[in-house]
């Protein structure tokens, strides 16, 4: 088995689902590559040693660019706060490495196109991690839309609810809250949340054409972490927008860290002229599906148990009746992944995929500021 040696910068809640599922991919998928945990790299020397040692990995660095420059890394695994993503990415790419990168590709497009330029030139393997995608219920969602199941499509609706961010007391900044400052992290739940929401609503029902948005942030001013001064909040809170695809249906979508009682409802729902569909990231086996061809008798919402050996990614896993969950989905990347690395193939979404995701989200927060409607560019 040929061998593809990792090396990952970062080490929090990403680190630790990647590190998983490079773990597990060759138990489960049969692959021509093994990936290798050789190098993480975090600025925590005491911290990142432990993590290596408790992931497995076989050395570790303090200094990104030390492990960039190591000639016996193939490929960077970016789980970085956002702000680090173009630097790391366009290094990594000029050192002829393949590069995986978490969500959101950048803070802005304008950081997505130096990003995606960077990728092309250099003709380095890449991807985006955009784990919601290989839900295999989200998977064969896309699949039914793609045979026509549905027929026209009318309406798409998406939310992803959260509400830890509701106490006026949290700071931001800093090693655990750079998502609440917007140097860190580029936007708040646009980024975050809605991000993940666009890009599965492009990859199922194609490009959006434009956008209408309203953002609100609730609490002003925090505590920063790093300075211990009390500064301005400039990431939004809440994102609601409208939107048009290019096929001709319209739709909704919201983001919130202020919707109490939601840690992750993260959620979709397809309306077509013979079908809808339904999922819910709390029940994510399962896929909801009404058949308007269906008998009238017997016409409903019928709940499909995606575990079945003929359903997506299914048949690498346990027998019928039995699910999976979150940590599985990015196990099915790294499965993609070291496949299209056996074709000399990047695994979608790649870095120019992704980038019309940032595109729509700079959109979305321009028309938040403008009060207006802002077109998506082709």
């Amino acid at each position: 088995m040929k061998t593809l040696n990792i090396g990952m910068i970062g080490y929090g809640f990403m680190g630790r689902t990647h590190s998983n599922a490079y773990s597990q991919v060759n138990h489960f998928f049969d692959l021509e590559y093994k990936p290798i945990l050789k190098a993480v790299c975090a600025r925590n020397e005491e911290r990142v040693k432990a993590f290596a040692e408790q992931w497995g990995y076989e050395s570790y660095e303090t200094d990104w660019r030390k492990l960039i420059a190591r000639d016996d890394i193939d490929a960077i695994d970016i789980c970085t706060p956002n702000n680090l993503h173009k630097e790391i990415a366009i290094a990594a790419a000029e050192a002829g490495k393949m590069i995986l990168c978490e969500k959101p590709l950048a803070r802005t497009a304008d950081e997505g196109e130096e990003m995606c330029q960077a990728i092309e030139k250099a003709g380095v393997l890449n991807t985006v991690w955009y784990n919601y995608r290989r839900v295999p219920a989200v998977t064969l969602a896309k699949q039914l839309v793609d045979d026509g199941r549905l027929g026209r499509i009318f309406h798409y609706r998406a939310n992803f609810l959260q509400d830890w961010t509701i106490s006026a007391d949290l700071p931001q900044g800093g090693e655990a809250l750079w998502r609440l400052d917007a140097e860190a992290a580029g936007s708040g739940v646009t980024g975050d949340l809605l991000a993940h929401c666009i890009d599965t609503a492009v990859w199922i029902n194609g490009p959006i054409s434009s956008v209408t948005a309203m953002t609100e942030t609730f609490i002003k001013e925090r505590t920063h972490t790093l300075t211990g001064e009390v500064t301005k909040v400039d990431i939004d809170d809440a994102c609601s927008f409208l939107a048009r695809f290019a096929n001709g249906s319209t739709a909704i979508f919201e983001a919130t860290r202020y919707a109490r009682g939601h840690k992750a409802l993260n959620t979709l729902e397809i309306n077509g002229e013979k079908a809808s569909l339904s999922w819910d990231l709390h029940d994510l086996h399962r896929l909801q599906v009404f058949d308007h061809s269906d008998e009238s008798i017997i016409r409903g919402w019928h709940n499909v148990h995606v575990s079945d050996g003929d359903q997506p990614y299914m048949k690498n896993w346990w027998v019928p009746g039995l699910q999976i969950g979150y940590e599985h989905t990015f196990i099915h990347h790294v499965a993609d992944f070291l496949a299209g690395v056996a074709k000399g193939e990047s695994a979608s979404p790649t870095f120019r995929e992704a980038q019309e995701t940032q595109i729509i989200c700079d959109a979305v927060l321009e028309s938040a500021k403008s009060g207006q409607w802002v077109n998506i560019p082709s």
